[in-house]
């Protein structure tokens, strides 16, 4: 009686891990070198060294802890997955978007930027395992209920912002500081603020990277 033949090896994820925390890094790197079917390749320890990694080892997957810090070009988290995720890249490896806290600022910033995914740091092994594997076979894997709320904000209809809000979310985007604004604006800081949390409620976001990226979304940007 002839042998079986010997089932087929599954082949290895490869895995960059983007984190600026050492401990959280070392955790990844222990729980998926524990497991089967994955290998972490490298390890970046700013957004800049995430692109830069990402091009250069051209990994399965891109683990990225959204709040990651920045090298000398200021780059954050989520400009660092889009440019990763760029689609005249060829090749672009697909970015799973680790967080602390489960916001819709931040799905929205992940989403926005071109993520395959978002995991609470939280989560079980297991939903981390699945998360990698869906995202390497090409599919979608954004966190539920929150990125479907999220997804259905980020479609809807564009929102209606007076002309002086939208100068400052032009000014917003182009980095400038709510000192500044008010300067630019012959108005006091008080008075720019309370049109930001206006701005903020119009667009469904907590922070001025949200509103940049969802009016990116609306194409409401000057």
């Amino acid at each position: 009686m002839s042998p079986s033949p010997a089932e087929p090896a599954h082949p290895v994820i490869e895995v960059l891990l983007c984190d600026d925390r050492a401990i959280e890094r070392a955790g990844l790197l222990a729980l998926l070198s524990g497991a089967p079917g994955f290998e972490v390749i490298g390890e970046a320890t700013n957004a800049e060294e995430a692109v830069t990694l990402a091009a250069a080892l051209r990994p399965a997957v891109v683990l990225m802890d959204l709040r990651i810090g920045s090298g000398v070009d200021g780059v954050d988290g989520v400009e660092a997955t889009r440019r990763i995720t760029r689609t005249d890249a060829p090749g672009s490896p697909p970015v799973l978007v680790l967080t602390a806290y489960d916001t819709d600022a931040d799905i929205a910033c992940a989403l926005e930027a071109g993520a395959a995914g978002h995991l609470l740091k939280a989560e079980p092994p297991e939903q981390l395992f699945a998360a990698i594997r869906a995202a390497a076979g090409g599919h979608s894997m954004p966190a539920a209920p929150v990125a479907h709320r999220v997804l259905a904000q980020m479609r809807s209809p564009r929102p209606t912002l007076t002309d002086q809000e939208l100068d400052i979310l032009g000014r917003l985007a182009r980095g400038l500081s709510i000192r500044e604004i008010a300067r630019a604006l012959s108005t006091s800081e008080t008075t720019v603020k309370t049109h930001l949390s206006r701005l903020y409620d119009k667009l469904g976001v907590a922070s001025r990277t949200a509103a940049v990226s969802v009016a990116r979304e609306h194409r409401l940007l000057r």
